[in-house]
């Protein structure tokens, strides 16, 4: 866990996507979708590299988002909050349930570095609730061969996408959860942040006509990569800043804090969406905690995320 540093935990700038680059509605020219990616991921990948403290953070709450989208797909009813319930407010070591697990699949994604092998593929069909078969397990080289193929990164992404929809045409979550990972292998991220699956329900992910969502293995795959990359990554960019103000505002009010042990609960709230009111430390109870939250809301340092009176989750 990372100790905070208020040298480079202080206000940043964000790199901001430029409009032009922002897909607000269907684009169908292959060039010109590909322009629009590549400017959006150049900002995100400038981000990426900064190794901010508070990217663990900020790469979790883009897995939620992205969770959300992909638990919609999968025909679930949960919304962002419900997942984030499911995960944090379950018991220790306990099944967060088939929404839960949506979630539990992009925060793996979200933690470690961007490669897949056969348990990996195993664990993580599990997750999305997909029958496993032999045919599975092609998919790792098929990773490999397309973050390797020197095509540019959308492109890569979605060529990993359509190899999961040429072993079974039911796994579509499956796919952009794979087209992430490629995206980010081929970017050469040590850790992924899903944009692509974000984007799924976009509309500019849809005909002109606003009907018909593209799917990743149909036609115009690349172009549905492109436009996802492009909207995905000008959306984490804007989230990055939002996180980035608090963050700063949590390192200003930090000398502020009396109690003991108060850095090992700053340094939770850097690396993850959420952390749970009734978490405890080794050095701080429960009843501690509870304290030093609600001192931290006082300041304006961190926000209650849930709404309620009890089973509260804080976050930046």
């Amino acid at each position: 866990m990372r100790t905070p540093n208020s040298t480079s935990i202080s206000a940043l700038q964000t790199p901001g996507v430029p409009g032009w680059a922002i897909p607000r509605a269907p684009v169908e020219d292959p060039t010109e979708a590909a322009y629009m990616a590549g400017a959006a991921l150049n900002c995100l990948d400038n981000l990426v590299r900064a190794d901010l403290p508070w990217a663990g953070a900020w790469r979790q709450r883009v897995a939620l988002n992205a969770a959300a989208s992909a638990a919609r797909l999968l025909g679930h009813r949960e919304d962002s909050a419900a997942l984030r319930d499911a995960w944090h407010l379950r018991p220790p070591d306990a099944d967060p349930g088939p929404a839960g697990n949506v979630l539990a699949a992009w925060r793996r994604l979200a933690s470690r570095s961007p490669m897949i092998d056969v348990d990996g593929l195993r664990s993580l069909t599990n997750l999305l609730g997909l029958a496993w078969t032999p045919a599975f397990e092609a998919l790792p080289e098929a990773v490999e061969a397309a973050a390797s193929s020197g095509v540019p990164a959308p492109l890569a992404a979605a060529a990993a996408a359509r190899a999961v929809g040429a072993v079974t045409s039911g796994a579509e979550a499956l796919a952009w959860w794979i087209a992430d990972l490629t995206l980010a292998r081929r970017m050469r991220w040590p850790i992924p942040v899903p944009v692509l699956a974000t984007q799924i329900h976009a509309p500019a992910l849809r005909g002109r006509s606003g009907g018909t969502r593209h799917r990743t293995g149909g036609e115009g795959g690349g172009v549905t990569m492109c436009l996802a990359a492009a909207a995905g990554a000008a959306e984490a960019c804007r989230l990055a800043g939002e996180i980035a103000t608090r963050a700063a505002r949590l390192d200003a009010v930090a000398p502020k804090l009396r109690a003991k042990g108060a850095g090992e609960v700053i340094a939770l709230l850097l690396e993850d969406d959420a952390v749970s009111g009734s978490v405890t430390t080794r050095t701080l109870s429960r009843w501690a905690v509870r304290r030093l939250f609600e001192r931290l809301c006082a300041l304006e340092a961190v926000r209650e995320l849930s709404g309620r009176p009890t089973f509260r989750l804080y976050g930046l």
